[in-house]
């Protein structure tokens, strides 16, 4: 069926499935290693008591049947096992239909680890990768050529991506208008990376450049995904582009490499010839046009999101995360605050009593500590903390619960820390919290103090706690 496959993008479609599943591989690797103290058994927010409240059809999850730590580890490793497995292209050594299932397999698993991960998975790049993880399932391997409805509806998923994130800043604040938001941005996102610091020194009229672009990229760009090529693969090289751009400037967990590898679907590399498609089975055709059909059909959530004036971001409109819809930054704090977390052995906490902080891995504390890379990794916990210094708010949840670990002298809590300034076996009598405000030092001052932060004490965040 040759109107069914798109000759020529089989290259396409292997460097996509390589890339999606060293996606995979990261996010299975950062479960792995997080969990016990995030929604384990005796983490912050357990899934037990999730699980306990929230019936299966509205967060359907292998958990929701069974869950101990141990197994929860299990499913993550195989999880990551699977994933090394598709980007060795095991899926190419089997039959069509085990090449879908092996697919199917890393889908599945992530679906049930984001659906009770609560507040430490509410991030839309948790979704992405769900959805077009989803999409890869129906690629098809060697067997088949790619076929033309998935491809598109790859190429959709990058549009809404890009355009709803463009939207949503021209809706949002005002900065994105006069493009004023990156004289602060590099300064106050979630997570700077060890450039961040330089990109926020560029003279303020690069800064409006790089604003300008932004909107180019995010709501002219994607337009012309849809147009014949060479000009589809220029667009989504433009994106690619501008994706990494946003790698060197900052720590975005895999959102900007998700988006990456959406954009590769989208080129046809040189050299990749128009082959005569092998025939195209039957029930595969079935299953890929009903899937499709059904995909199409649900776009309309995020379609109507993106043309309201109450557009909202990052928000799955089902549980299975199969369209959703995006959006980053659509306002722009002027002003970084950081939660400062310490804790003293003194057994009183008075005036004279002896601090010492704890030491996140990528969240700014000491001043001259200079940013470090971590992703496509997601440290989960430092993001956390960036909400938590926005407003207590976000932090309701979980941060007493981290207190108290940290009284406790929790091994597996401890472990999310670059360092702890209490040896192993002897937790503070007392912990606080006080907020700071940072910001990125001069030319002038780093050269004098060497150190790339600034901060300077707000108010007290938490008073002086202890367990009982």
């Amino acid at each position: 069926m040759d109107w069914f496959t798109a000759p020529g993008y089989e290259l396409s479609r292997l460097v996509f499935q390589r890339a999606l599943a060293a996606v995979y591989l990261v996010a299975f690797l950062t479960a792995a290693l997080q969990f016990r103290a995030l929604i384990g058994r005796r983490g912050m927010l357990p899934v037990p008591r999730y699980v306990a409240r929230v019936p299966f059809r509205m967060a359907p999850s292998v958990f929701q049947l069974h869950y101990s730590d141990r197994f929860f580890a299990g499913w993550a490793w195989s999880g990551a096992a699977v994933s090394g497995a598709l980007l060795a292209g095991a899926d190419s050594l089997v039959p069509l239909w085990a090449g879908l299932l092996l697919w199917l397999l890393p889908w599945l698993m992530y679906l049930s680890i984001v659906n009770v991960g609560q507040t430490w998975y509410a991030f839309g790049w948790e979704s992405l990768l769900l959805e077009v993880g989803f999409l890869a399932v129906f690629l098809g391997n060697g067997e088949v050529g790619p076929p033309v409805v998935v491809l598109f509806l790859l190429r959709w998923v990058l549009f809404r991506v890009e355009f709803g994130a463009g939207l949503i800043k021209l809706r949002g604040d005002r900065c994105w208008r006069n493009l004023t938001c990156l004289f602060h941005h590099h300064e106050t996102q979630p997570m700077p990376g060890p450039l961040s610091w330089f990109f926020h020194r560029l003279p303020k009229p690069l800064h409006r450049v790089e604003a300008a672009a932004n909107h180019v990229t995010q709501l002219v760009v994607p337009v012309l995904l849809f147009t014949p090529q060479p000009v589809a693969s220029a667009a989504a090289a433009l994106m690619i582009l501008t994706q990494l751009w946003l790698v060197l400037s900052g720590n975005f967990s895999w959102l900007n490499w998700i988006t990456i590898v959406l954009a590769l679907s989208a080129i046809r590399f040189p050299g990749s010839a128009a082959a005569t498609a092998p025939a195209t089975p039957l029930w595969y055709t079935v299953l890929v046009l009903a899937v499709s059909a059904l995909l199409l059909a649900l776009s309309y959530r995020p379609v109507a999101n993106m043309v309201s004036r109450r557009q909202v971001m990052n928000r799955s409109f089902d549980p299975l995360h199969l369209v959703n819809t995006y959006g980053a930054f659509g306002s722009v704090s002027r002003v970084r605050h950081e939660v400062v977390i310490e804790g003293t052995a003194d057994p009183v906490p008075g005036p004279d009593a002896e601090w010492r902080e704890y030491e996140f891995r990528g969240k700014p504390g000491d001043p001259r500590r200079w940013p470090r890379q971590f992703a496509p990794y997601h440290l989960r916990l430092d993001w956390l903390m960036w909400f938590a210094a926005l407003s207590p708010g976000y932090a309701g949840e979980w941060f007493g619960a981290l207190v108290e670990r940290l009284l406790a002298d929790d091994r597996d809590t401890l472990r999310l820390l670059r360092r702890s300034p209490f040896p192993p076996g002897a937790p503070p009598r007392f912990v606080r919290a006080r907020l700071y405000r940072y910001r990125f030092t001069t030319w002038r001052e780093l050269r004098e103090t060497g150190a790339c932060w600034e901060r300077s004490y707000v108010r007290e965040y938490l008073p002086p706690t202890r367990l009982g």
